[in-house]
């Protein structure tokens, strides 16, 4: 008889990641010296020792000796599983390693530290063989012992991979909701993929509401423009708010093309904000989006409309404000109280924004606290802002329109 210290073995077990594979874990592991019988000792010795030399598929063929002997105790039994399991796992061999796994947990012998690490690179290897269903069996008897981030992400990662589209957004969706309820943003990866979900199994308002998330907490130009896309889309949306959509687009850096400088610069005109119209078509002269091609012409003619409109309306403005005044033209005095704080006089057209809306007696209410959001947001004021625009309600576009100003507040596109 002899005794035998199976020390340090490396325990390589894969554990797959929720976008990409991690590295190999290495599990040290040292196993309480006790006596075993010589025939089961010098095949698990020459065992490790091909181990060492990195042949695994040798050592698995050596172990073959220690399985032939019969009465084999329960300890000896479980320092061959734990060398096969090893070996095997190194040699990818998975479906031998799992087995072996399988008997190691259900040994006894493992502490708890122990066995949590074991599970570990059970579920890993069933995720590496593909063996989804076996995986999520074993992720879902580890979860009873508590939650675990990591295997609850592989969780729903499985179900995924298996087209089990409707679990794996289930599961999403509490794990999710539980995060948020717990004060943490969910990471722009997990919000993705709820969003893919949504989108495949056709809820849209779920979907939207997802990619609102992704658009606050992760602001990119992909989700700013789905988003956007989706509301004037949304059916019952005014056109009449388009232009606050172009405004939108304009504070988020969003607009890129020609024709949509030339269409916002135009919409601002005829809402009677030249000094806005002039910071667009700005804004295309310096990026050399406008001034350049066989459209050049006509880019000039915009801006020229635009500085003369504005200069004249700066030399008529005592004028224009006593007309609409006499004319108790509320939305007149509303559009100039916003033309003036494009112009950077918010002293002046801020109290008449206001004034105009505590008449009451505007054609869109909610288009006008809309506007006054949009104002204090251009004069810097985002307190009040972000308060107006919470106040805005509305089911023709205005009440998305003024949360997602809020959201660009909050979290301005860089």
């Amino acid at each position: 008889m002899i005794k035998i210290r199976l020390a340090h073995l490396g325990l390589a077990m894969a554990a797959i990641g929720f976008t990409a594979a991690t590295p190999l874990l290495g599990l040290s592991v040292a196993v309480a010296a006790e006596t075993v019988r010589s025939e089961i000792g010098a095949p698990l010795q020459a065992a490790q020792n091909l181990m060492k030399q990195g042949k695994n598929k040798e050592a698995l063929a050596k172990l073959r000796d220690a399985d032939n002997v019969g009465n084999k105790t329960a300890h000896e039994s479980y320092l061959i599983e734990r060398v096969r399991a090893s070996a095997a796992s190194s040699a990818g061999d998975y479906e031998t390693a799992n087995r072996a796994i399988e008997k190691l947990i259900d040994s006894g012998k493992l502490n708890a530290s122990e066995r949590k690490n074991f599970e570990d690179g059970l579920i890993g290897n069933y995720m590496r063989a593909k063996e989804y269903g076996k995986a999520n069996a074993a992720i879902n008897r580890a979860l009873k012992d508590g939650n675990d981030p990591k295997l609850r992400a592989y969780l729903i990662q499985n179900y995924y991979s298996m087209g089990q589209f409707g679990q794996a957004q289930k599961e999403l969706s509490v794990e999710l909701s539980a995060q948020e309820r717990a004060g943490h943003t969910p990471s722009e990866d997990q919000l993705g993929m709820l969003a893919n979900l949504y989108n495949r199994s056709g809820d849209k308002s779920a979907y939207v509401n997802t990619i609102e998330k992704l658009a606050a907490n992760y602001p990119k130009v992909n989700y700013w423009t789905d988003l956007l896309n989706r509301v004037t889309a949304k059916p019952g949306f005014s056109n009449r708010l388009t232009v606050d959509v172009y405004r939108l687009k304009f504070a988020n850096n969003l607009i890129k093309k020609p024709s949509e400088y030339l269409e916002m610069a135009q919409l601002v005109l005829q809402a009677k904000a030249p000094a806005e119209a002039v910071k667009v078509i700005d804004r295309g002269y310096k990026s050399g989006v406008l001034g350049a091609g066989a459209d050049a012409p006509r880019h000039q003619r915009l801006k020229d409309l635009a500085d003369k409109t504005l200069a004249d309306d700066t030399k008529n403005l005592a004028a224009n404000e006593a007309a609409l005044v006499k004319a108790k033209d509320n939305d007149g005095l509303l559009a100039l109280g916003y033309a003036l704080v494009q112009d950077g006089k918010a002293d002046k057209g801020l109290p008449m924004m206001l004034e105009a809306i505590k008449t009451g007696d505007l054609k869109n209410p909610e288009d006008a606290k809309l506007r006054l959001g949009e104002a204090y947001a251009a004069a810097g004021k985002k307190q009040q802002a972000i308060s107006t625009l919470r106040s805005v309600r509305g089911t023709d576009g205005t009440a998305e329109l003024a949360r997602y100003w809020i959201m660009a507040i909050n979290h301005p596109m860089s």
